[in-house]
């Protein structure tokens, strides 16, 4: 445990793992069972908040009422000592990777691509969106709020901003890399992350929320969806095919292959991380461009996809007939209310000025997406994946993905693949457009 100086006592109700992971499966639990009965006032409910959104901000509001907490910070013998809850890095680690393998071991790989360019375009434009939303987020709120963007030398905030951009295209790798090139003021750097978790997770609720008006926004987006309705047929047909009643052979048989893939990838990335982390200078440089294949984190999701996509030749994908993305699913919930825990709602109260920014930021995301889908008549799929696949990464784009069917989950982690090459470059155009907008206001 680290020893800070800031003597603030946050310790929230609830501290112990056990008993947090048993009220967010107590809440997935409530929602799951609430959003089954028919007729009354849940099945109208859910027909305007879908379940998986209520998965994401339940654990959201007992986080903003303290009575969990992702971190927190208690007074021993008068100094202030941090703790960490380890539910959100176990999900992420462990059930996401085996989620990915589970919800692609029956994908059909050349269907995928025949789903064609538009999920490129769509994943660049919001890319686009982060690189020029900064710059004029910053001289918006410059114009109307000086004060706000004030800050000179290693206090610049563009320098802070600079690692929004990276954790909004391809993650934390690449925020690492921006924090690392530009020499944000640690002290700082605190309201940034704040920034970051409260508006990207907004947005990502957004997202979820669309889901289940996806056809109202294909229609007036006038989108093509064939190529995905077809993905999902041939999935959920294969499923069909193969469907038996398991047994208990059978999940042991299932859940044994899928969590020794997750060894073998987590044991691979730490392995392949570190080796080129230790022998190929450019990666090793956390202020290099191709730093992020540095990162065991997305060597593990890539190599778990892999073994996913390996699987789907072989006679192991007719485990999806024993349920093995409906297994997959579960995992994902656990990692969405994982997720949840991590947003807080009572800080954007704290830093008014700065998630101003950062809501006029993704706004200029979300809109030029909009634009952009309804010129090329692309399907709010590729929006909600090629948006989370910048914002959220590895992390959250398969959930999104899923949440519009399992099959889906594939495409949702090959864009944010996408994200982690391309997100440090990005990040730079941005940084040093934010930087030009600051000189031009006087503002550094």
């Amino acid at each position: 445990m680290a020893k800070i100086s800031i003597l603030n006592d946050t310790t929230p109700v609830f501290t112990n793992d056990i008993i947090v992971f048993g009220l967010l499966m107590g809440l997935l639990a409530l929602v799951f069972y609430t959003s089954s009965l028919k007729g009354g006032f849940w099945e109208k409910f859910y027909k305007i908040v879908p379940a998986l959104l209520l998965a994401y901000v339940l654990p959201a509001v007992l986080s903003s009422t303290h009575l969990i907490a992702t971190d927190w910070i208690t007074i021993e013998n008068g100094q202030a000592v941090a703790h960490k809850s380890q539910l959100y890095y176990i999900a992420s680690r462990v059930l996401l990777p085996a989620s990915l393998i589970l919800m692609t071991l029956s994908i059909d790989l050349k269907a995928v691509f025949r789903l064609g360019p538009k999920a490129l375009i769509m994943f660049f434009t919001g890319t686009l969106g982060i690189v020029i939303g900064g710059p004029i987020a910053l001289f918006l709120v410059g114009s109307i709020s000086p004060h706000t963007v004030a800050g000179t030398g290693h206090d610049a905030l563009w320098r802070g901003l600079s690692t929004l951009a990276g954790s909004w295209i391809g993650g934390g790798a690449n925020q690492a890399a921006m924090l690392e090139i530009f020499e944000y003021n640690p002290k700082k750097y605190g309201a940034t992350v704040l920034v970051d978790i409260f508006v990207a997770n907004l947005w990502m609720a957004i997202l979820l929320f669309g889901i289940p008006r996806a056809q109202k926004i294909d229609r007036w987006l006038k989108a093509d969806t064939s190529a995905i309705e077809a993905l999902k047929q041939k999935v959920i047909a294969f499923a069909k095919k193969v469907q038996r009643i398991p047994t208990l052979t059978d999940y042991m048989v299932l859940l044994g292959i899928t969590f020794f893939a997750v060894a073998v990838s987590f044991l691979g990335a730490n392995y392949i991380a570190s080796f080129l982390s230790q022998n190929v200078s450019f990666i090793a440089d956390k202020s290099s461009p191709f730093s992020s294949f540095g990162s065991q984190f997305f060597w593990l999701i890539s190599l778990a996809t892999i073994f996913g996509i390996s699987f789907s030749f072989t006679k192991i994908k007719n485990y999806e007939g024993v349920g093995a993305s409906k297994i997959g699913s579960l995992f994902i919930y656990i990692l969405v209310a994982t997720i949840g825990m991590k947003m807080d709602l009572s800080e954007i109260l704290k830093n008014p000025g700065l998630i101003f920014i950062g809501l006029i930021w993704m706004s200029i995301h979300a809109l030029l997406l909009i634009g952009v889908a309804k010129l090329i008549k692309a399907p709010y799929f590729f929006l909600a994946v090629g948006s989370q696949a910048n914002v959220g990464g590895a992390a959250s784009a398969p959930i999104v993905a899923a949440g519009f069917h399992p099959s889906l989950a594939s495409v949702g982690v090959m864009l944010a693949v996408v994200g982690y090459v391309v997100g440090t470059v990005a990040a730079l155009a941005g940084a040093i457009l934010m930087e030009l907008v600051s000189k031009f206001m006087g503002i550094i």
